[in-house]
């Protein structure tokens, strides 16, 4: 650690991120000449070369980038240490890392459930994509999509899952078929990139045998595939825990009837194992639990 040029480190990262020295020092409130200093220093540190000059452009070596790219990652969490540090938290302050997509589709809309039944409580909701190794959450407990449990954490399952088509009404409506499986080979499919719910699995289980799970549109996250097809622009392979509250809305509708592939345990409690607890956990993590257990029926 002392052999770090922390301060060229992050000069070099602000340099590649603003586009320039220039740039850099004014995020940094230092003199032009002294992120050149920096630059120089890293370079001759490093041994490697890590700007290309000349063009009049900025822009970094392969190697510079890597660097870059992992000295920013480095202090965006060094930061939100420093920050987690410095916040003065109540006893009934919690935080809970998720998914972009659980936070959206299932967690918030019953926050205002957790806040009636604990008033006191103060719940921040960060969005983290996978669990870190080495059971780093970032947390004081995180709740996760997934094949759990996951080595280096306390891993308790919360919900089972399952999965089925959805689909537009009125897409499904104006499409050509004789029979449900017909209408489903001639409308596009949209894809998640959760494993989870590849279209190979449901034309295993239920074809058609001649369903083209290759083609149609892939989207980042669960929530925005089920957003794309709420609004018409294919049929989507759905998470039921996801897409319940669409189905009871009428947004979208489940073209299959009571078809549906079981996946298990799929949504997990993660804590921690030397996490020291907190004293609101225990009970949001029974509130969690009963939420689980009277969420909608599959048929």
């Amino acid at each position: 650690m002392q052999d770090l040029p922390l301060n060229a480190l992050r000069a070099f990262a602000l340099a590649l991120e603003h586009g320039g020295v220039r740039a850099a020092a004014r995020a940094l409130g230092v003199s032009h000449s002294a992120v050149s200093r920096h630059l120089v220093q890293l370079e001759r540190a490093s041994g490697t070369r890590l700007i290309e000059r000349g063009g009049g452009h900025f822009r970094a070596t392969p190697a510079g980038r890597r660097l870059a790219d992992a000295t920013r990652g480095a202090l965006e969490r060094l930061q939100e240490s420093y920050d987690a540090v410095r916040e003065h938290r109540s006893p009934f302050a919690l935080s809970v890392s998720t998914t972009a997509s659980f936070a959206v589709r299932w967690l918030l809309p019953r926050l205002p459930a957790l806040e009636r039944a604990h008033p006191r409580l103060a719940l921040s909701v960060r969005i983290e994509q996978r669990v870190e190794p080495g059971g780093e959450i970032g947390a004081d407990f995180a709740l996760r999509m997934g094949a759990g449990p996951w080595p280096d954490v306390d891993a308790t399952p919360l919900m089972d899952d399952a999965l089925y088509p959805v689909v537009a009404p009125e897409r499904w409506h104006a499409a050509a078929g004789a029979s449900a499986s017909a209408r489903l080979a001639r409308l596009p499919l949209l894809h998640d990139r959760d494993p989870q719910t590849a279209w190979s699995r449901w034309r295993e289980r239920y074809g058609p045998a001649g369903l083209d799970v290759r083609s149609g549109a892939r989207f980042a996250s669960s929530d925005l595939v089920l957003r794309a097809a709420a609004h018409g622009l294919g049929v989507a392979l759905a998470r039921h825990r996801l897409v319940a509250d669409d189905i009871a809305a009428g947004t979208l509708l489940r073209p299959f009837g009571a078809a549906h592939i079981a996946l298990g345990p799929s949504y997990w409690i993660v804590r921690t194992p030397d996490a020291a607890p907190r004293p609101a956990l225990a009970g949001v993590i029974s509130w969690l639990k009963r939420e689980a257990a009277a969420a909608p029926p599959l048929d």
